[in-house]
């Protein structure tokens, strides 16, 4: 049986119609393990940028790239968008790398990497502009500053994206009572932020760098940095410093008036008990030393440095008080001693010692005395102690004589008890 012409082309045209669906579906099978990938990334504002979309596995199926507003940039090899910043890196099918060069904040955004497979595939990569801080002010800031006032000092810094931080530093030591105020700039996407730090000025802050540092993540951990030197004026401070401590008779004294204070004091004033010093000619000023040679009683007093400057005076008293050297000559009953300096500590201890030796020696002998007294007296009443018997018992008074008082004092033995008397 031979078939129609018109049959044998409508079975080839329904063959070819199998193959070609038999072909799409094979394809779209084979394109479900391909998947772009992406990598977000974070960029400084005027710095280049790379975005990168690979595919590991591909049949030749076209890469895109566009940008955040859905603007096709790159498709394949070929280039979409006019703007001269935009490059091609690297395209092949397995991956398509575009540059963009001096990156500005409207940059920023999501970016979309499109793979055309059956259905097409997507990938996102957002990538971050960071703005740089502008270099920090300091305001607010006199000089020179009078000790006791309050300074108030700002620093202050814009373009940051995001907010930059911002401290505050005395001599290298960090400032912790600060405010801090953050303000979104006219274009919505940076910030203004600005830091004050109060406080009173002291003689101590005097020659103290302030500094006011920036910190953020696009300065690559290096700050900025504004720096302002304090200058504090104060009135002096005035101590009076002797050259000895024990000024003696005969001798000699400097008595330093040390005075400190900004600015510089003038040169000091010397008065001796309020009025100006009695012998110029033994009491000399040489700039802030007072030198007062042959020292004796009638320089006892106290002496006043005084001391001045823009701000105002200041003074600082001195007591000074001669010491007459004397000496004190011991007793006999030190044979070895001889004059002892009553200014000498350990001549006045050697002396106390010596004195209480001779009191102890006494006391020793008076205390023996006594002991020996007491001894003898005991002894003594230890022999006579007993019986005796009175003259009436001895019939002295009655006898007309010695034989007849002897008879009757042995007559009279029996009755002696009822007449002895005791000694106590």
């Amino acid at each position: 049986m031979r078939l129609k012409p018109s049959v044998v082309l409508r079975l080839y045209s329904l063959c070819g119609i199998l193959i070609q669906v038999a072909a799409t579906k094979s394809k779209a099978k084979g394109s479900q393990g391909q998947f772009p990938l992406t990598q977000n990334v974070t960029v400084i504002e005027g710095e280049t940028a790379t975005l990168t979309c690979r595919v590991d596995q591909n049949d030749n199926t076209s890469l895109q790239w566009s940008n955040p507003a859905q603007q096709t940039l790159y498709f394949d090899d070929k280039k979409a968008l006019r703007d001269n910043r935009i490059e091609l890196l690297r395209a092949s099918w397995h991956e398509l790398t575009i540059r963009v060069t001096d990156v500005s904040l409207s940059d920023e955004g999501q970016y979309t990497c499109s793979l055309f497979t059956m259905p097409v595939k997507t990938s996102k990569a957002f990538l971050t502009v960071l703005g740089v801080p502008e270099v920090p002010q300091i305001s607010g800031f006199i000089s020179p500053v009078m000790e006791g006032d309050r300074m108030e000092l700002t620093c202050k810094t814009s373009g940051s994206k995001p907010a930059a931080d911002i401290r505050w530093f005395k001599n290298d030591k960090e400032v912790k009572d600060v405010k801090y105020l953050k303000e979104e700039d006219a274009n919505r996407k940076t910030f203004t932020v600005s830091s004050t730090m109060n406080f009173k000025a002291d003689r101590s802050d005097d020659g103290a760098v302030v500094s006011c540092r920036v910190d953020h993540e696009s300065l690559n951990s290096t700050p900025q940095i504004a720096m302002q030197v304090l200058e504090i004026h104060y009135l002096p401070s005035v101590k009076i410093i002797p050259s000895t401590l024990w000024p003696e008779e005969g001798q000699s004294i400097t008595l330093i008036c040390e005075s400190k204070g900004k600015p510089l004091p003038d040169p000091v004033l010397w008065t001796k008990d309020g009025g100006d010093l009695p012998d110029p000619e033994r009491m000399v000023v040489n700039g802030r030393e007072l030198n007062i040679n042959s020292l004796n009683r009638t320089d006892n007093g106290t002496y006043r440095c005084e001391a001045a400057n823009s701000i105002g005076l200041n003074s600082a008293e001195y007591v000074l008080i001669i010491h007459v050297t004397t000496t004190v000559a011991l007793t006999s009953t030190v044979p070895s001693a001889t004059a002892i300096n009553t200014r000498d500590p350990n001549a006045m201890a050697e002396k106390d010692a010596t004195d209480h030796a001779v009191i102890g020696g006494i006391v020793a002998v008076v205390v023996f005395v006594t002991l020996c007294s007491i001894i003898l007296l005991g002894r003594y009443l230890a022999r006579h102690k007993g019986t005796y018997l009175t003259n009436e018992a001895k019939g002295a008074e009655d006898a007309p004589d010695a034989d007849t008082a002897i008879i009757n004092a042995e007559g009279s033995q029996v009755n002696a008890e009822e007449k002895k008397e005791y000694f106590i």
